[in-house]
């Protein structure tokens, strides 16, 4: 994903709309940005996770052979449960919407081809994941050799919103304004209940998984980007890392691009959703944050509640030490954004999204609902692959 500017495709596949109404520019001073989301194969028969991420990107590429694509690159993940679709860079929602619709339908789509599916989702419901067998490449061999059973932490779905800075001081000063707000990011996203046909207890399971890697979680406080190297440097030395690219904090420098990078939220289960936490992430990289910080400690603490609880439940506040609920928590958030979303005239919009998914309940909430009707996680999966393919619609149906 290079952010120089350029004008993004429109998608030839149908998708969810994800903004209401016609969106205004976005002033040129107002950074661009992407996305990254990740997705389950599934069989649609047995509901199990597949192992054929393959199939899949074969049939894009015999689908699209004659046409073009949506502007997004389809592609692989470490483990071949997994793909991966990166979206064109973007100044507006409205683009990035069509653009998140229309790779979910070319997936979608080209999947049905070979009689599977894909479903958005932080952890694959049925099936078993442990030892997931890998994509070909020597870098994913090399993580599978030295982390061992740790391997499986990378068998999980999030997505990855990049937004355009320009050098390591600027992305470092976009990072310390998202950090205090990675809790309540991740509440609105919680989209992982279940894991290997049962109800963890939590409401992003992902979250907790991905965590147990040495390299996870957020970033310390850093003021310069000296600091920033030798944070780098420390996880590299112990083994932690294996280079820039694994040092996985929830928001961070991205190792090979302009941009700063938020990883704190588990894939959205619709477009609209990834839409609005885009939006969102580049609001709150545009705004001054109260200084200083969240320390280490009560920050990973919140996030850990975020996890369990996510979007209905209680959160914990890492700069007062006080629980609210999570939704308030989320309403902070976008208070804490209006000015910058304002600025990129896009306030209105975001704040009837925001509605809209609230009123859906979280992907974690709906999930739980669809299991509750019948008790059978079969429906669990068919709404996921629903709601992949045509959005909040899905839903409200």
């Amino acid at each position: 994903m290079s952010h120089t500017d350029r004008t993004p495709q429109t998608p030839t596949s149908g998708g969810a709309a994800a903004l209401p109404g016609p969106q205004p520019p976005v002033p040129a001073t107002v950074p661009t940005f992407g996305q990254e989301e990740e997705f389950f194969v599934v069989d649609p028969d047995s509901r199990l996770v597949a192992p054929r991420a393959g199939d899949v990107l074969e049939a894009v590429r015999a689908r699209f052979a004659d046409r073009p694509e949506s502007g997004a690159r389809l592609g692989v993940e470490m483990t071949r449960f997994q793909v991966e679709a990166s979206g064109p860079v973007c100044r507006t929602a409205e683009e990035m919407a069509r653009g998140l619709a229309g790779a979910r339908a070319e997936l979608g789509d080209a999947a049905a081809d070979r009689g599977l599916a894909v479903a958005a989702t932080g952890t694959a419901v049925l099936g078993d994941v442990a030892a997931a067998p890998l994509t070909q490449g020597p870098r994913y061999r090399a993580i599978a050799d030295e982390f061992g059973a740790l391997r499986d932490s990378h068998a999980v779905c999030g997505c990855h919103v990049h937004v355009g800075a320009r050098g390591t001081a600027a992305a470092l000063e976009a990072v310390n304004r998202l950090r205090p707000w990675l809790p309540a990011l991740l509440a609105l996203t919680a989209n992982s209940p279940f894991q290997r046909g049962r109800d963890t207890g939590h409401a992003s399971w992902r979250r907790v998984s991905w965590g147990w890697l040495p390299s996870a979680g957020p970033p310390p406080p850093m003021d310069s980007p000296a600091q920033y190297g030798r944070a780098v440097q420390e996880l590299t030395a112990s083994g932690a890392a294996l280079d820039r690219r694994m040092v996985y904090w929830d928001v961070r420098p991205a190792p090979e691009l302009p941009t700063v990078e938020v990883r704190v939220g588990d894939v959205a289960a619709t477009a609209e959703e990834a839409v609005l936490a885009a939006v969102l992430v580049r609001g709150l990289a545009g705004v001054p944050a109260p200084s200083p910080g969240p320390a280490d400690r009560p920050l990973r603490l919140a996030l850990w509640r975020a996890a369990r609880d996510g979007l209905e439940g209680e959160a914990y506040d890492p700069a007062t030490g006080d629980s609210e609920p999570a939704r308030a928590a989320v309403e902070r958030m976008f208070a804490h954004a209006e000015p910058a979303l304002a600025a990129a005239g896009e306030a209105a919009s975001a704040a009837a999204l925001l509605e809209r998914v609230v009123a859906a309940g979280s992907g974690a909430r709906r999930q739980r609902a669809a299991y509750a009707r019948r008790g059978r996680l079969s429906d669990v999966v068919d709404l996921l692959v629903r709601q992949t393919r045509y959005g909040l619609a899905a839903t409200e149906k």
